[in-house]
């Protein structure tokens, strides 16, 4: 039997009964992603990433969400989970047994993770534009001076300048507004145990399986009602959207009350977020992007040298021996010749496709959402929100910039509105 739970985006969290308006944020993320995005261009990387899917509502728009209940009763390779969590950590099995019992199949969590069939059109402007909106920008000056000296310490502690850290938690959840209405059991179990059929099903299982471990575990240390938690419909919960697995891995006590709290703190979110990235690679005063020239020669070279990879490994010397020119006049490029970057390409349909150079810290924004689209949105919804507080309240407390910003703050010189779901554009783990 299916049922269906209605699903409002400006609602409140959900209740126990099935047919509720609930407020979900989550669930118009993958398949507007989808829309702007083509099939995946190399992808092999296990998901490490923080979050699935970055929040992007519409308000007042209704949806259904379809469950199935009492899927994972007496389910056999549910009952060989439950046991491993007994050998393993010591659960109680009657206790865990109850728990699946009452966990419901998410056909929408299952419908959302699907690729769709028809490749989408990938369009950077777009995705842009939707993420660079002034709700957002104007979220993120609130959200930082409210927050003025966590930012400020988790920078100082963790090297990660304060834009950054708020250019995340604006593109994934609108600063805790839209944190998603999936209960995580149900997204977790689902996709853990009934992934739909694609290429890397085997794959995508394993690592839902670890993050559903990882959630009974994190759940019970907290002592926290596992049937209780909301978040996307891949399981990402909170203010920052974290997986499971990484709320174990990367999250902190920044509030200092010997306590977690990714859903109410906004201390513990700012300084978990710092954490994931240090703990990733952050390079403390290094640039995330450098600009490329836009005449034909430098465009050719970027285009020949643009793999979709997020690792960087062109040494810069070589571009530009091959004829590529930046416009970065602030680049010592003798200092920089064995600097590794990789090439962002950013196309749009009806338009030229833009390029940049990505350093070891774009990565590191990639290492959060593995895509191209998320990892420029994200530092330049930060540098618009910090230009903004520079231009209404000079010199508080922003701090400099992180290296050469280039022309990120200006979005490419013009945008303002995006797509969706993390990435922006493809299922959880897979890049523009």
């Amino acid at each position: 039997m299916t049922l269906k739970t209605a699903l409002l985006a400006s609602s409140r969290p959900r209740r126990t009964t099935l047919a509720l308006a609930l407020c979900v944020a989550a669930s118009l993320c993958t398949g507007a992603a989808r829309a702007q995005t083509a099939a995946p261009k190399s992808r092999q990387t296990p998901l490490t990433l923080a979050q699935a899917q970055p929040q992007t509502p519409t308000q007042g728009q209704t949806f259904e969400e379809e469950i199935v209940p009492q899927r994972y009763a007496n389910n056999p390779d549910v009952d060989g989970f439950i046991n491993d969590m007994v050998a393993r950590y010591d659960f109680d099995p009657t206790a865990l047994h109850a728990l699946f019992a009452s966990a419901n199949y998410s056909a929408t969590a299952v419908k959302l993770v699907t690729p769709s069939p028809v490749p989408g059109v990938k369009n950077w402007r777009a995705y842009q534009a939707r993420f660079l909106d002034p709700v957002r920008i104007n979220a993120g000056v609130r959200f930082w001076r409210a927050n003025q000296a966590t930012l400020q310490r988790a920078s100082e502690e963790f090297g990660v300048p304060p834009e950054v850290i708020v250019g995340i938690i604006g593109v994934e959840t609108i600063y805790g507004r839209y944190m998603g209405n999936f209960r995580a059991l149900d997204a977790l179990t689902t996709l853990a145990f009934d992934y739909p059929n694609t290429p890397n099903r085997a794959e995508r299982m394993a690592t839902f399986r670890k993050n559903l471990e990882d959630y009974l575990v994190w759940t019970r240390d907290a002592q926290i009602d596992p049937s209780s938690v909301l978040g996307s419909y891949t399981g990402a919960i909170g203010i920052p959207q974290f997986l499971p697995s990484s709320i174990v891995q990367y999250a902190v006590d920044y509030e200092g009350n010997n306590h977690i709290d990714l859903r109410a703190s906004t201390a513990d979110a700012i300084g978990s977020v710092a954490n994931y990235l240090r703990q990733n690679g952050w390079e403390s005063g290094r640039p995330v992007v450098w600009n490329i020239a836009t005449d034909a020669g430098s465009l050719g070279i970027a285009q020949a040298a643009a793999d979709g990879k997020p690792e960087p490994r062109w040494p810069l010397s070589q571009l530009l021996r091959s004829g590529l020119v930046l416009d970065q006049p602030d680049v010592d490029i003798a200092a920089e010749a064995g600097t590794p970057v990789t090439v962002i390409d950013l196309p749009s349909p009806g338009r030229g496709t833009e390029y940049k150079l990505g350093l070891k810290n774009f990565y590191v924004l990639t290492r959060y959402n593995r895509s191209f689209f998320y990892a420029l949105a994200v530092y330049q919804l930060g540098m618009r929100v910090k230009a903004q507080m520079l231009a209404t309240q000079p010199g508080v407390g922003v701090g400099p910039a992180n290296g050469n910003a280039g022309n990120g703050g200006n979005g490419n010189g013009n945008g303002m509105n995006s797509a969706p779901n993390g990435t922006g554009t493809t299922p959880p783990g897979q890049q523009d």
